[in-house]
């Protein structure tokens, strides 16, 4: 199943008729047009490749702008692929809308996280303090040791220490849908996602809700 690329809004609360408040996050997804189809013949594998918005013609590159004209697509200020299938169900040009979304119940959302620049283990892995007392005048936020002795004599890969933290790609799973407002082009799904406002998303239906069907 494809996904869509949708824009974060920003998060609210909506109140039931019980007067419960569920906080979610406001997600716009306009008309996403279908810019390539690649088969398994011409490309390896099959997938649909889109784009959403508008992109002013000067931000547009020379190859980006051959690839829309070759397609006779207008450009937009993304371009994702979503790997399906079959691909006889779609067209170049072809607009695919948010009502795609009224049949899941739970969508998987990706996105760029929030960048925090170089933090500590602290912040970025959530090691705690050492000792606030009792002779420690200098290494309360320390990380403390990291390797051991002759052997191996050496730090292994992948030890969790200071530095850049966030601005990656992070995927949130199994998200309930609130409400899908197909006037509005507005998806409400509850709790937060990755990125700031204004940054693009990536919202498919849940996986894990797909596989279970299959089983």
């Amino acid at each position: 199943m494809i996904g869509l690329v949708g824009k974060k809004i920003g998060m609210t609360r909506i109140f039931t008729e019980d007067g419960i408040s569920i906080p979610v996050t406001v997600i716009e997804i306009k008309d996403n047009r279908v810019t390539q189809i690649k088969t398994v013949t011409t490309d390896g594998y099959n997938a649909i490749q889109v784009t959403t918005g508008n992109k002013k013609s000067n931000r547009i590159s020379k190859p980006e702008s051959g690839h829309f004209a070759k397609f006779n697509v207008e450009a937009g200020r993304i371009l994702r692929e979503f790997r399906t299938e079959k691909t006889s169900n779609f067209n170049v040009g072809q607009n695919i809308n948010i009502e795609i979304f009224t049949n899941f119940k739970k969508v998987d959302v990706t996105g760029i996280s929030k960048g925090k620049g170089f933090a500590g283990t602290i912040k970025r892995w959530n090691f705690r303090t050492q000792d606030a007392t009792h002779g420690n005048s200098l290494s309360h936020r320390a990380a403390g040791s990291i390797g051991q002795n002759q052997t191996p004599g050496r730090v292994f890969k992948g030890k969790k220490m200071a530095g850049h933290m966030g601005d990656e790609r992070v995927t949130i799973q199994n998200l309930n849908i609130i409400r899908v407002d197909i006037e509005k082009k507005l998806l409400m799904v509850k709790g937060a996602v990755p990125g700031a406002n204004g940054s693009n998303l990536i919202v498919k239906p849940a996986i894990k809700c797909i596989m279970s069907r299959r089983q």
